[in-house]
């Protein structure tokens, strides 16, 4: 499907028929679903997946026959969209890199009332997803995290597997013990939760935002094992263990400056006032033995990180109030749009 925010492309020809169809497509697809049945999108953010992307599109259909399926284009190389449009999905794009922005980019667009998200490379089981939608809707849940399970070393890296315990470990250590798997990218979501996500991040971390956002708002969510599968062949992953692990550990330290101000500037604080309590401490010492200050700069370091420790906790307590303001915030969207339930 052509992009509609550039509306003129080299095969404008065909491209307005083309995507027209794409667009009357779900359309259609609402009108045969069965009454009382929740409406479930698959949706899959590519780039550069046409070694796996016909399979997954494939798979998805089999495992949920009257889904809808998009996959959002995020400025392949290769034939990734014609690929998915063969398949029979639904193909829109995204211009600005990263996977993000390609999830703020699907929540935004996408109607629906149950969303499966995976990733366009074929390693997540679809077969798992009918059991993760019941588990939402049963459960009346807003998401549904697929947790990896896989024997296969090349499905799943040492290097992965050890940042993904180690980061996930910190997310459970500073917000709950709920998820055992926070960098999967297979989920399934409720409507409510997809339309009140902010979306804030441009890369992988994104899937970092959406285990907090979760667990700060205390939505209710479960968490279930799934097979994870090796690429097929020719198909390389996009994720840099090292590059793209600094980046979710910056977008940790992040959130935990957002949602979490006490601790963090607590954290601060006592960073600053311990060594600065030592060294003025030592002048003290000196001044009460021998009447003098002979360590002026000392002096003035010290009192200095001392002030700037008791100005961290002045933050601490203002930034609390703050973030208690945006948590009830959107915690009120949340409650505007209607439930699993509903």
């Amino acid at each position: 499907m052509r992009d509609y925010a550039t509306p003129f492309d080299s095969d404008l020809m065909d491209g307005d028929l083309r995507g027209g169809l794409d667009l009357l497509e779900p359309a259609l697809r609402e009108d045969r679903q069965p009454m009382g049945e929740p409406r479930v999108a698959v949706i899959l953010p590519c780039y550069n997946e046409a070694a796996a992307i016909g399979q997954t599109v494939r798979q998805f259909r089999a495992a949920l026959p009257r889904a809808e399926i998009y996959v959002y284009d995020n400025n392949s190389t290769d034939n990734t969209a014609e690929i998915a449009r063969e398949a029979g999905a639904v193909v829109r794009r995204e211009p600005r890199k990263g996977k993000g922005n390609v999830v703020r980019r699907m929540f935004a667009d996408v109607e629906a009332d149950v969303y499966v998200m995976a990733d366009g490379d074929a390693t997540y089981d679809a077969p798992s997803a009918p059991a993760m939608i019941a588990r939402l809707c049963e459960g009346g849940l807003d998401m549904v995290n697929g947790a990896r399970r896989s024997t296969d070393e090349a499905a799943y890296r040492a290097g992965h597997k050890f940042g993904n315990r180690l980061l996930t470990g910190l997310v459970r250590r500073l917000f709950s013990r709920q998820f055992d798997d926070m960098l999967s990218g297979y989920r399934v979501f409720s409507r409510r939760f997809v339309k009140s996500f902010p979306a804030l991040s441009q890369g992988f971390e994104i899937e970092t935002e959406l285990t907090v956002h979760t667990l700060q708002l205390r939505m209710p969510a479960d968490e279930i094992e799934t097979p994870y599968y090796a690429r097929p062949e020719n198909s390389t992953s996009k994720l840099s263990t090292w590059s793209d692990g600094f980046r979710i550990l910056k977008m940790i330290g992040l959130l935990v400056k957002e949602e979490k101000p006490m601790q963090f500037f607590s954290a601060v604080a006592a960073l600053l006032f311990l060594p600065s309590a030592a060294v003025f401490l030592s002048v003290l010492s000196e001044f009460l033995d021998t009447g003098l200050v002979a360590r002026f700069p000392s002096l003035f370091v010290s009192l200095s990180g001392i002030g700037l420790a008791a100005l961290s906790l002045v933050c601490a307590v203002i930034l609390e109030t703050v973030a208690r303001g945006r948590r009830e915030a959107r915690y009120m969207t949340y409650l505007q749009i209607p439930g699993p339930h509903s």
